[in-house]
Formats: C-alpha cells, sequence, structure tokens
C-alpha cells in the first residue's frame, strides 16, 4: 500500500493491506480522512525529542515477522507522551508496541471485560492480582501511518493495572472499550527485534519494568544452597575427631636455634585448621618457636613464627606486667595427606633461667564456621537485594497517583 501526501509529497509504503479510513504522514505533521483521495483533517504540532520508528519497519517477536502500519502519540497529565506503534503480521495478527521513557510494552486486544471504575484498586486476570497505576485520560497529538478506523477527536480513557512485568491496559473512547494484555520487552529483545535499530535512550523506571533479581527466587535460592553446605559439611566431617599431631617439650641445651623434625604423620579428611600452642618459662625475657609445616606429597610447605615475651615490674609504685608465656594460632585449611613439622626454637641468649619451651599441635575437626559465614554473606546479600528492590519499586510508583508507598 503506498500514499503520496497531497500536502507535501511525501510517498509512504507498507506491504501490508488494509482497508484505510484515515491516513497521518510523517513528514508534514497532517491527518487525512481517506474516502478514494485524502481529505485534511487537522496538522499535529508535536515536535519528537527522542528516536520513532518508521512506519514499514520490520520487526520480529516471538518469531511472527511484524511490520509497523502505524504510530500514534498520546499525551498524559500534560508532560508525559507515549508513542504507540500497530503492527501487522502477512498472516494478519495484529500486535501493538508502546513505549515510554526508552521503556517498551507488547500489548494484544483480549476478549475480557472488567469493571474498571476507581472503587476497584485491583484486578484479577488469569488468577493474577494487578494493582491500579493508571486512571487518567489522555489526547492524540501526534498520528502517521495507515488506519483502518478514524481517529477520535475526544479524549480517550486509560485505565492500567500492573503486575510486572505484566498490564492490562484498559481504553475507553466513543462509547467502545477495548481490553489489552501486555508485557515488558526488554532492550536486548528490541534491540534483537529491529535488527540493532536505534532506539530510545531509557530513562527512570517503566511501570511495568522487572527489577533485576527477584528477591523471592533469590532467598530460595540461597536456602538450598546453605541446606546443601550444611549437609555436605557434615557429611564430609561425620566420622572426624580432634587429631593430636606432635606434643613435645624440647631443651634449649639440646635444640636452641637448632631444627627438630618431627616424624610423619597422615591426615584424613576435609580441611581444617591445625591449631599449634606453645609455652616457655621466660620471665623478662623472650623465645621464638618457627614451625614449618611440610607435605611430604607436594613438597610445599607452610611457615609460621611465633614470638612468646613476659616482661614484669615494679614503676611508680605499682607493679606491671605485659605478655604471656604462652601463645596460640592457627595454620588453617590444611588438607588431609602426609606431612611433618619442621621445628626451631630459640631463646634471649642471655637468659640462664629459661631451659625448655612445649609445642604441642592438634588437626582440629572442621568448624562450622565457613557454613555460619556463607549464611552470614547470603542474609547480607537478600538485606541489599530486598532494599534495592525496595528503592526501584518506589521510584516506579512516583508517577502514579495509586502508589502503595
Amino acid at each position: 500500500m503506498h500514499i503520496n501526501c497531497t500536502k507535501c509529497g511525501t510517498t509512504t509504503s507498507i506491504e501490508s493491506e488494509l482497508d484505510l479510513k484515515s491516513f497521518g504522514c510523517s513528514n508534514c505533521k497532517n491527518l487525512f480522512r481517506y474516502n478514494g483521495d485524502l481529505k485534511i483533517l487537522r496538522q499535529f504540532d508535536y515536535h519528537p525529542l527522542d528516536i520513532l520508528l518508521e512506519i514499514g519497519k520490520k520487526a520480529t517477536f516471538d518469531s511472527v515477522e511484524y511490520e509497523i502500519i502505524n504510530r500514534l502519540i498520546k499525551k498524559f497529565h500534560s508532560i508525559y507522551y507515549w508513542r504507540e506503534y500497530t503492527l501487522k503480521s502477512k498472516e494478519g495478527k495484529i500486535v501493538f508496541l508502546s513505549e515510554s521513557d526508552g521503556h517498551w510494552i507488547l500489548l494484544e486486544e483480549i476478549p475480557e471485560e472488567y469493571d474498571s471504575s476507581r472503587k476497584f484498586k485491583t484486578l484479577t486476570h488469569n488468577d493474577i492480582k494487578y494493582d491500579l497505576y493508571e486512571h487518567s485520560q489522555c489526547n492524540i497529538v501526534g498520528a502517521s501511518g495507515f488506519f483502518d478506523y478514524e481517529l477520535p477527536n475526544s479524549n480517550i480513557q486509560i485505565i492500567e493495572y500492573i503486575s510486572p512485568p505484566n498490564i492490562i491496559s484498559i481504553e475507553k473512547y466513543q462509547g467502545s472499550e477495548t481490553t489489552f494484555f501486555g508485557r515488558h520487552v526488554s532492550k536486548a529483545e528490541m534491540k534483537k527485534a529491529f535488527h540493532n535499530t536505534p532506539l530510545p535512550s531509557r530513562t527512570l523506571v517503566g511501570a511495568i519494568q522487572p527489577f533485576s533479581i527477584n528477591f523471592y527466587n533469590a532467598a530460595i535460592v540461597f536456602c538450598v544452597i546453605s541446606i546443601l553446605i550444611l549437609i555436605t559439611q557434615l557429611f564430609v566431617n561425620q566420622n572426624r575427631t580432634e587429631t593430636f599431631v606432635l606434643s613435645k617439650e624440647f631443651s634449649f641445651a639440646e635444640f636452641d636455634n637448632k631444627d627438630f623434625v618431627s616424624e610423619s604423620f597422615t591426615l584424613e579428611g576435609g580441611s581444617a585448621p591445625m591449631t599449634i600452642s606453645v609455652h616457655s618459662d621466660v620471665d623478662n625475657s623472650w623465645a621464638n618457636a618457627q614451625i614449618a609445616l611440610v607435605n611430604e606429597t607436594t613438597n610445599d610447605e607452610i611457615y609460621a613464627n611465633k614470638d612468646i615475651e613476659y616482661y614484669r615490674g615494679y614503676t611508680d609504685g605499682e607493679n606491671w606486667s605485659e605478655g604471656s608465656q604462652g601463645e596460640k594460632f592457627n595454620i588453617c585449611g590444611v588438607g588431609e595427606g602426609k606431612y611433618h613439622l619442621v621445628i626451631t626454637p630459640q631463646k634471649q641468649p642471655n637468659d640462664m633461667t629459661n631451659t625448655k619451651m612445649s609445642v604441642t599441635a592438634v588437626w582440629k575437626r572442621p568448624s562450622m564456621w565457613n557454613f555460619f559465614i556463607s549464611v552470614l554473606i547470603m542474609g547480607i546479600s537478600l538485606i541489599f537485594i530486598y532494599s534495592a528492590n525496595k528503592f526501584f519499586e518506589n521510584r516506579r510508583w512516583e508517577s502514579s497517583d495509586y502508589s502503595p508507598f
């Protein structure tokens, strides 16, 4: 179908055929009644600030190819604009594509009728509750393309109920009422449908734009993960007990600044911390233990160095002390395998009273610490997701007179 505008001479073409009643020229913005010839009805003065999709452009949704046959621009509350495209397939199927602030909704007419008076703040469709979002009037400020009906001169009443990412939209004008069901269309889907055609920039939050993370689904996933971590940890460590690896007393007369190599020992089971306790009778002096845990299979070595210091005295009429004669520390994440320890005791050279050092090493039963840390991290993540979702919903309802917030 081809129409040459009698006002500016611009040709507009589509492949679809329809019973033409009205025509709008994209160039001169005149609206014509068609009855074999074109008769000017009015001229629109709206000048769009953003990208508009062209009449005749092709798009594919749900594996069906459509063609844009017309475009309407509607104005709400004197400041908001809504662009609505009618798309027709070769088989004659009609869908509607609406855009506002770069957010897209794909709608299709449905036969259901609902009582949409203001006293009803909710609507149930297919057992899903929808909340009233918009109940206002709009008027057409721009029209282009081919129409098989005469465009109304009067205001159009728009009633919208939302349950993101879906919407029920009801239009009333000139005694008729039409109900539409729509779904949110992401920008990625739009790019794919229109083969990377430039699209309007997206701002604010769309009426049915979904939040990027579903809080309830995330909560369920985190609960399942927590249960799996708990079951796994209990199963892997059900027969684990503490394993005493070493308990030895060193004489400084024999081992001062000399290496001691322990007998080999084998650890079996999941990773767990090895707790090493060091004690020496230091008194106004220090001692030191250098410890290396050697994996005899891989030759990997883990080193630790611990000072033991204890000082005391009497100053300004008060007794004081600092430090301790014993220290305890962990070598974390020691897995199963065959190991030995290399220990080098050392003491302050001029300390003649301290004669020995004792070292004890225990491979502990794995604690639930990792499980609780995981649960804590997931809990904090859920709180963050919930708060972000709440903020997102507040922004969604900012432009509605029926906000639940």
